[in-house]
């Protein structure tokens, strides 16, 4: 049975992690999900917009504009990007002490070619030593605070150069919280299937709790997952792409899944109930992001996640994903009919971003020579926004 998610002092009543996405895990959205989650009374952990450390080290605007929280968000939850220990432990105290944040995530689980071209992300923990420096910094610095600090981290670079059982282990002797596993390779990116017995193996391998990540589409995905791999939680990303709800469905399952009750399938919402939450969405763009005219732009890219599978014609699909007024958006959703029920064809669907596997995967010139990093000194770029 699973009884939350606990990292030190930070608990959940749901053993579930909104994943940082750039441009979509902004505190609009998380509010929206948080509403979701804690309908009846549950709750998860949303975390912010991935930020990087030179970036908040440096007073960089942008990093430090991303750094807002709604109101409601009691655990304030930040992803934190870094190839440089010293900057790391910075940046973490920074976070600690001027953000009030009450738990670091740390990414090494980019694919993305202008990332791992330096060595970071999904490359860096190749370098066992770095990747220790750097969650030792981390820690560090977090400890002070009484904040746990986590990584996510992916299978390896390839099926030839695999990093994550190591990985879990210096995570585990640095005194990291927990560890996050993408079970996909970072030449995989986000294609193919994800693989969970690397997840059961690396549950097996370290004491510290695992948490699962990729292809949780459905709230039945989550709970197979800890089944099948033991994890203590998992990671949801893609999958709620316009589908906030998603959190509800997956704090009832654990929540049934503890009292002992079978799994049961959740209702799903009309069209009427999506065009609801969509008008909340927009409604809390709005507000955070200081005006109608950036919050609706802001908003159009989640029309199509939305009303994926829906009759809506392409006509209003279209003048959906022009909107630039909450009054437009009411005429247009109006247009939709509340009665249409939800398209199951849909469900188990990938979302969001898929693509095909890499050729290959970008890496510094002789970076596979030798997995020591020991005095290494990468550069990120201060308004790298990508995740992993």
């Amino acid at each position: 049975m699973n009884a939350g998610l606990t990292l030190g002092p930070v608990r959940v009543d749901t053993p579930v992690v909104l994943a940082p996405m750039a441009g979509i895990t902004n505190a609009a959205y998380r509010r929206l999900c948080l509403e979701q989650a804690t309908a009846d009374g549950g709750s998860s952990l949303f975390v912010c917009e991935m930020i990087t450390s030179r970036g908040l080290v440096e007073g960089d605007a942008t990093t430090r504009s991303m750094l807002v929280f709604d109101e409601r968000e009691k655990i304030r939850s930040v992803q934190l990007y870094g190839t440089d220990p010293a900057y790391v432990g910075k940046a973490t105290e920074i976070l600690c002490a001027d953000y009030g944040v009450s738990h670091v995530d740390l990414n090494f689980g980019c694919p993305v070619p202008k990332v791992t071209r330096k060595g970071g992300g999904a490359a860096l923990p190749w370098k066992r030593n770095l990747l220790g420096e750097i969650l030792r910094a981390a820690v560090g610095a977090a400890s002070r605070y009484d904040v746990p600090v986590t990584m996510k981290t992916r299978m390896g670079i390839d099926p030839e150069h695999l990093t994550y059982l190591d990985a879990g282990r210096i995570a585990e002797e640095s005194g990291v919280a927990a560890i996050a596993l993408h079970g996909r390779t970072a030449i995989q990116g986000y294609s193919g299937v994800a693989d969970w017995d690397a997840i059961a193996r690396l549950v097996e391998h370290v004491s510290i709790p695992v948490l699962g990540n990729g292809d949780i589409w459905e709230a039945g995905d989550a709970i197979r997952m800890v089944e099948q791999t033991g994890a203590a939680g998992v990671v949801v990303g893609r999958g709620c792409l316009g589908r906030p709800w998603l959190f509800r469905d997956l704090a009832a399952a654990f929540a049934r899944r503890e009292g002992g009750e079978p799994f049961a399938a959740p209702t799903l919402p009309s069209l009427g109930e999506v065009s609801t939450t969509m008008r909340r969405h927009a409604e809390l763009l709005c507000r955070h992001m200081g005006g109608e005219e950036r919050g609706c732009k802001e908003f159009r890219k989640h029309v199509s996640w939305y009303l994926k599978g829906f009759r809506a014609g392409g006509e209003l699909r279209h003048a959906l994903a022009l909107v630039s007024t909450l009054a437009e958006l009411d005429g247009l959703l109006a247009e939709l009919d509340p009665d249409e029920r939800f398209p199951e064809v849909v469900l188990g669907e990938p979302r969001g971003r898929q693509g095909a596997p890499r050729k290959r995967v970008v890496l510094p010139e002789g970076w596979l020579d030798d997995t020591d990093g020991r005095g290494v000194v990468l550069r990120e770029d201060a308004d790298e926004t990508t995740g992993g």
